[in-house]
């Protein structure tokens, strides 16, 4: 209970004053600012599971070796929240603003959450924003398998398939997936092709490859689901208020932001206080 004690009122002072300022070095010249939105369910006392919004940031100088190549994200700034995705947006627009980038050079990765996708397109209307190729992969195999099931067939098919987004060709895969199966198949064709037809501006990952350290999938942000929430807060049996658990969020993210010099900022001086 003395650690629970501990944990929630050094959680509660890593306050978004501490949180939403940048924690990365300035961006250089040709840096790409990369930022990973995405949902992690929580299992709470009152509510049940509910989504905590995820959000990580890096830049593309930190994700590339010394060869040029693509290599593991070196330093990141972390954020999550337990709440409804109108605060989580404004204050991730609060901290996206403390850099100094181009939105030109502001790079989302994000699934199809809808709530996502029109943040977005509203706020970043110049960015770019690229849709998980995994993401939509996984559309596609939903699909294969119900329209061919385990048959050589359908493998051969959906590899095709995804070896042309790749290439950028949404139009020739949304052609492709209209004249798979028959009638019985009506309403899966329809669904598929509804989704990449209102993703497609999003899925030009031929071109993503190019820029930035050429990240497209969804890599990213599932790490940070399990290092930010997953491998602290969703063990056997835990079940968090909402309060307890935001506080819990935001030591992990202090951190993993690696500015936990924050928090030992705050225990001197409680220390001090106390005698």
């Amino acid at each position: 209970m003395q650690v629970n004690n501990i944990t929630d009122f050094y959680g509660k002072k890593c306050s978004d004053d501490i949180l939403l300022k940048p924690s990365l070095q300035a961006l250089k010249n040709k840096d790409i600012l990369y930022c990973a939105v995405d949902g992690s369910m929580l299992f709470t006392r009152d509510d049940g599971w509910k989504e905590v919004k995820v959000m990580r940031l890096f830049k593309s100088s930190d994700c590339i070796d010394p060869n040029g190549k693509a290599s593991w994200i070196r330093h990141s700034q972390y954020y999550g929240y337990l709440g409804d995705s109108k605060t989580f947006t404004d204050k991730v627009d609060s901290l996206v603003s403390n850099y100094d980038v181009s939105t030109k050079k502001l790079v989302f990765l994000s699934d199809g959450a809808i709530w996502i996708k029109n943040w977005i397109e509203d706020a970043y209307p110049d960015s770019i924003a690229i849709l998980d190729y995994f993401h939509a992969l996984e559309h596609l195999h939903e699909f294969k398998q119900k329209v061919f099931g385990e048959t050589n067939e359908g493998k051969e098919w959906a590899e095709e398939q995804a070896s042309l987004l790749l290439e950028s060709k949404t139009d020739e895969v949304i052609n492709n997936i209209k004249k798979a199966g028959g009638e019985e198949n009506i309403k899966d064709i329809e669904k598929l092709v509804n989704y990449y037809g209102s993703n497609k501006a999003r899925m030009d990952y031929k071109y993503y490859k190019t820029i930035g350290a050429g990240i497209i999938g969804s890599g990213a942000i599932e790490s940070a689901h399990r290092t930010l929430i997953q491998d602290r807060m969703k063990k056997a049996g835990q079940r968090w208020s909402k309060d307890g658990a935001q506080n819990m969020i935001n030591l992990k993210a202090i951190y993993l932001n690696e500015i936990w010099n924050k928090v030992t900022g705050f225990t001197k001086k409680d220390c001090r206080i106390a005698a």
